[in-house]
C-alpha cells in the first residue's frame, strides 16, 4: 500500500492544469470545502494547514466562494456537503456567508462540519444549530492531560475534563435537534438520518498506553456520544523526527491490540460505519468518499475525484486567491487512473466502508471485475480479510476491518507527505 500510494501521487504539475470534465446531470456528487487557518499548529498534523491572520482569512474565503460559483457554471450539483480544515468554525461570520452561497448554488440535503473543543461555546453552537448542519465533528484526540500536553493541545483547549463539559453542552444545545433552513422536499429528502455530534480521537500515541486508551473509551461511552471516529496515529515522513523527539518513536507493534480493545469496548453500543468510525444510528461520517464514487474539493490543497482522475488546488494561498481574482480554478496538480487503478481504488473505498456492491461495481466497469481485481480478491480471500454474501456483496471480516485501517492509514499518510513536499516547494520558492 505505501507503494501504490506514492505511484497514485505522481501528479502533473507545474500549473497550465484545466478541468476537462462537466458535472453530469443526475450524478451524486459531493462537495469538500477545506478551511486551512488555526489558532496554533498541533505538532502531528499533516493537513494543510495555516496560523490565523484575519486579513488573510477573509481573503481567502472571498476566494473560496469564487471557486464554489465556478464549479456550479461547469454544470456540478452536489448533494452533500464536508467542511473540513484547519478550523472551519474559525471565522463564524464568513462560515456562514460562505454556507449561505453554497445552498443558493447546490442542492446540498447533508452538511458535516469540523471544529475543536474552544470553540465549543453557548453561542457558536446556537449558530452552527440555525445554519441546518447535520453533523458536528469534534477534533479530541484524548482525554488524557498527559498526552493533550504532548501534542500542544492542552493550553489550547483545556484538560481532559473541560472538554468533556464542553462536549455536554453541545449535546444539550443539540439535541433537540436542528433547525434546519431547506425548502420541505428537500428535507424530506435528506430526512431517516440522524443529526450526529462526532468525536474525533486518534490512538497509538507513542506515549500511550492500554490503560490511558481503555479510560478514553471509558469516558466516551460515560458521555453518550452519537459518534466515535477513531483514527490511527498517521504520521507523514516529514513530521516523523518532531513527533519522536517530543513522544518517542511510534511503535506499530501495539496498534493492532489498540484497535482491537476499541472494537471490543464500543461493539455493545455501536455498529461501525467504516474500519475506523463507529456510530449508534446511520448518519454521515468523515470518510464521504465510502458514500460518493466522485467529489469535489474547494480550497487550498483540496483534493477533487472526477471521472477517472484526481486534481489537487494548489497549496500557496497567494496563488490559490491569484487564479480565482483571474476567474480560473486553481488547480496545481492533475493524475489521470488507468482503469485498473480506478478500480483498484473503489475496492479500497468501498470495503472501507465495510462492503462492496459486486453487480454495481461490475455495472460501472462493464463487467471488468474480475479480470482487474482477481489477485486482491484471491489474496485477501486467503489470509481471511474478506468474505462473500449471496455473491452480490464483498465485506470485511474482523480481521479485514484492521487489515483496512493499516492500508488506510499508509494510503493517508502517502497523501500527507505529497502535501509536505508542495510546502516544501513553497517555501523553497519564498
Amino acid at each position: 500500500m505505501r507503494r501504490k500510494s506514492a505511484q497514485y501521487l505522481q501528479f502533473q504539475d507545474e500549473g497550465g492544469i484545466e478541468l476537462e470534465d462537466c458535472g453530469r446531470e443526475g450524478k451524486k456528487y459531493l462537495l469538500y470545502v477545506h478551511i486551512p487557518f488555526c489558532e496554533r499548529l498541533c505538532p502531528y498534523c499533516s493537513f494543510n494547514r495555516y496560523p490565523f491572520e484575519e486579513s488573510l482569512a477573509r481573503s481567502y474565503f472571498s476566494a473560496l466562494r469564487e471557486e464554489l460559483k465556478i464549479y456550479r457554471q461547469k454544470g456540478y450539483d452536489c448533494t452533500g456537503l464536508y467542511i473540513g480544515g484547519g478550523t472551519p468554525t474559525i471565522m463564524m461570520d464568513e462560515l456562514e456567508k460562505t454556507l449561505a452561497l453554497i445552498r443558493s448554488l447546490y442542492s446540498i440535503r447533508e452538511v458535516s462540519v469540523e471544529t475543536n473543543p474552544n470553540h465549543l461555546t453557548q453561542e457558536r453552537l446556537e449558530v452552527l444549530k440555525s445554519l441546518g448542519i447535520n453533523r458536528l465533528s469534534v477534533g479530541v484526540q484524548s482525554f488524557n492531560d498527559q498526552i493533550l500536553r504532548s501534542v500542544d493541545r492542552y493550553e489550547k483547549y483545556g484538560s481532559g475534563q473541560e472538554i468533556q463539559e464542553k462536549l455536554r453542552l453541545a449535546s444539550q444545545i443539540l439535541a433537540d435537534g436542528y433547525k434546519s433552513p431547506l425548502a420541505g422536499s428537500q428535507r424530506a429528502a435528506g430526512a431517516g438520518r440522524k443529526n450526529t455530534l462526532n468525536v474525533d480521537m486518534i490512538f497509538n500515541f507513542p506515549n500511550q498506553t492500554m490503560s490511558m486508551l481503555e479510560e478514553d473509551l471509558d469516558i466516551l461511552l460515560s458521555l453518550k456520544i452519537d459518534q466515535i471516529t477513531f483514527y490511527p496515529l498517521m504520521v507523514s515522513a516529514s513530521t516523523q523526527k518532531a513527533l519522536a523527539e517530543k513522544l518517542g518513536q511510534v511503535d506499530y507493534r501495539k496498534e493492532k491490540a489498540f484497535y482491537f480493545k476499541i472494537l471490543d469496548k464500543l461493539s455493545a453500543q455501536f455498529q461501525p460505519a467504516s474500519a475506523w468510525c463507529f456510530s449508534r444510528a446511520d448518519g454521515l461520517i468523515d470518510e464521504y468518499i465510502v458514500d460518493y464514487d466522485e467529489y469535489i474539493g474547494s480550497g487550498s490543497g483540496a483534493f477533487s475525484y472526477l471521472n477517472g482522475c484526481i486534481y489537487a488546488n494548489t497549496f500557496d494561498l497567494a496563488e490559490y486567491i491569484r487564479q480565482l481574482k483571474q476567474g480560473r480554478l486553481p488547480l496545481g496538480f492533475k493524475k489521470a487512473f488507468s482503469t485498473r487503478e480506478q478500480m483498484r481504488y473503489d475496492f479500497l473505498m468501498k470495503l472501507f466502508g465495510r462492503r462492496l456492491d459486486i453487480e454495481a461495481l461490475k455495472a460501472k466497469f462493464n463487467g471488468s471485475l474480475y479480470r482487474y481485481l482477481w489477485r486482491e480478491l484471491l489474496f485477501f480471500r486467503l489470509i481471511g480479510g474478506i468474505r462473500t454474501e449471496g455473491g452480490r456483496q464483498i465485506l470485511l471480516t474482523p480481521k479485514g476491518h484492521y487489515l483496512w485501517v493499516i492500508m488506510m492509514r499508509e494510503f493517508f499518510i502517502g497523501v500527507n507527505n505529497f502535501r509536505d513536499a508542495c510546502r516544501r516547494k513553497i517555501a523553497a520558492g519564498s
